[in-house]
């Protein structure tokens, strides 16, 4: 599994975000130093949890450019061993496709409470827009 490596320029894009080398505290974190390049159209993300995560009450969140655009802030108990999470950008629905005009990385947002354990895949699907 590549941790933090760009597999394509054209995607799709897998990060792992392992809270034993990312950390579990409450904050938002990069996972990187994989980037999405500039000038990418985001159609689609999916989430796998392979370890659930450790902790009480916590929440947590995806985003690129700005608060919870790949997945609003959702509470642990949906990240049970095995599950499989749909985050916001949809194939079907353009109108929830995230363009990065800039490079950008993936961040983590843990809220209300830390956690200590766990280990999930984000996946991002897209493409590369054309500029003049």
């Amino acid at each position: 599994m590549i941790e933090s490596g760009l597999e394509s320029p054209n995607g799709p894009w897998s990060f792992v975000y392992d809270f034993s080398k990312h950390g579990g505290a409450i904050s938002t974190i990069t996972v990187g130093p994989k980037l999405i390049p500039a000038e990418t159209v985001i159609t689609g993300c999916n989430i796998r949890v392979i370890t659930a995560p450790v902790g009480t009450n916590a929440t947590i969140a995806l985003h690129l450019l700005s608060s919870e655009d790949l997945l609003a802030a959702t509470a642990i108990t949906s990240f049970t061993l095995d599950a499989l999470l749909v985050g916001v950008p949809v194939p079907q629905t353009a109108a929830t496709w995230l363009l990065c005009t800039a490079a950008t990385q993936l961040s983590v947002v843990i809220a209300t409470t830390a956690l200590t354990a766990g280990k999930f895949q984000v996946n991002l699907t897209g493409f590369r827009s054309i500029t003049a």
